[in-house]
């Protein structure tokens, strides 16, 4: 609604916890390599070939739902491919809004309880600000450059 052509990327390490929640522990490693080579290919139409097989490969190993949740999901978690394949590791995961996460968590147990929301809202205000202040605020995550060039590209293109 406020950002209508943005697109969703789902974190590939969730996904993977998703589908070992319904995967035998004895078969955790076995599934994980097989959505790990998922994610391995080289391009989307790729990945997606691989993911038919292994979601038929899992339903030959009787893990029927392990392969709904591959099936179900698979698509929002390659996304990523649709960007310059530069930025594929940056993208494929939610690591820095989780580093963010635990800087928050780690200041708020320091306090243990706040009077009201308002106060726990103006600790994590103030730790947001601190980060976009710091050298780790302003690190470049991604070189834009790829990014900027394939959009220019699809503009000549299209």
């Amino acid at each position: 609604e406020v950002f209508p052509e943005a697109k969703y990327q789902r974190c590939t390490v969730h996904f993977y916890r998703n589908v070992f929640s319904v995967t035998p522990r004895s078969k955790v490693k076995l599934v994980a390599k097989m959505l790990k080579a998922i994610h391995a290919q080289e391009s989307k139409k790729a990945a997606r070939e691989k993911a038919k097989a292994v979601v038929e490969q899992l339903r030959s190993m009787k893990l029927k739902e392990a392969a709904k949740k591959v099936e179900d999901g698979i698509e929002e978690t390659l996304t990523y491919c649709d960007f310059p394949s530069e930025h594929w590791t940056r993208i494929r995961t939610n690591n820095v809004i989780e580093r963010l996460n635990r800087e928050i968590r780690r200041r708020t147990r320091v306090v243990g309880s706040f009077p009201d929301g308002n106060s726990a809202l103006m600790l994590v205000c103030a730790r947001l600000r601190h980060v976009a202040g710091t050298q780790w605020g302003n690190k470049k995550y991604m070189n834009m450059k790829h990014l900027e060039a394939a959009l220019e590209d699809a503009s000549i293109a299209g």
